[in-house]
């Protein structure tokens, strides 16, 4: 039940679980799947305490970010939650600027959100988020903007269901190879 379901930050108790996840084909981007897969399993094999710490890098600090043409670019400040009902059912991510509301073309949505296979249909998507949208207005963000696929009918109904509006429909950068996308803003809760 999605009542159940809670974000929390990664931990070294959850980190195999999350591992598992991986090593079943499921990843946190879905704009570079595979790749992050392998990135994220190599990370964690070499220091897992540091892929833990680096799950929330507020500030910055970690290294750039890899888009889906392999080209590197500034990470933003931000965080990844784990969404957790007992067990490891999936990802979600808040992105901003400091100061603004705007993103850098390069960043197609403040929030970013993956749900294991095993666990979808579940309304887990929908839980996460709008429990994200809360983190999203404690960082000062009055609303958020997050795109998906055209054909991706599930995150518009996630997205819809937390009050999104669409804003346009847009094509993606070069860096994720030009295709159409729908973009949605959604207002944060008054708190």
């Amino acid at each position: 039940m999605a009542n159940a379901l809670k974000l929390v930050p990664a931990s070294k108790e959850r980190l195999p679980a999350y591992v598992e996840a991986l090593r079943k084909s499921w990843s946190p981007n879905s704009a570079r799947e595979a790749e992050t897969a392998r990135e994220d399993l190599a990370e964690i094999e070499r220091d897992p305490v540091l892929f833990i710490e680096r799950q929330c890098d507020r500030e910055a600090k970690g290294p750039p970010i890899a888009l889906p043409d392999g080209s590197k670019v500034p990470r933003l400040p931000g965080y990844l939650l784990w969404m957790w009902d007992g067990e490891f059912c999936g990802a979600i991510s808040l992105r901003w600027q400091p100061g603004t509301l705007a993103l850098p073309a390069y960043v197609l949505g403040h929030i970013g959100y993956s749900v294991v296979p095993w666990k979808r249909g579940r309304g887990y998507a929908k839980a996460a988020l709008r429990q994200m949208l809360v983190h999203a207005r404690d960082e000062g963000l009055s609303h958020v903007e997050i795109t998906t696929d055209l054909d991706n009918h599930a995150s518009r109904r996630v997205i819809e269901a937390n009050g999104g509006v669409l804003v346009e429909r847009f094509t993606k950068p070069a860096q994720y190879g030009n295709r159409e996308g729908l973009r949605f803003r959604v207002a944060t809760p008054i708190g």
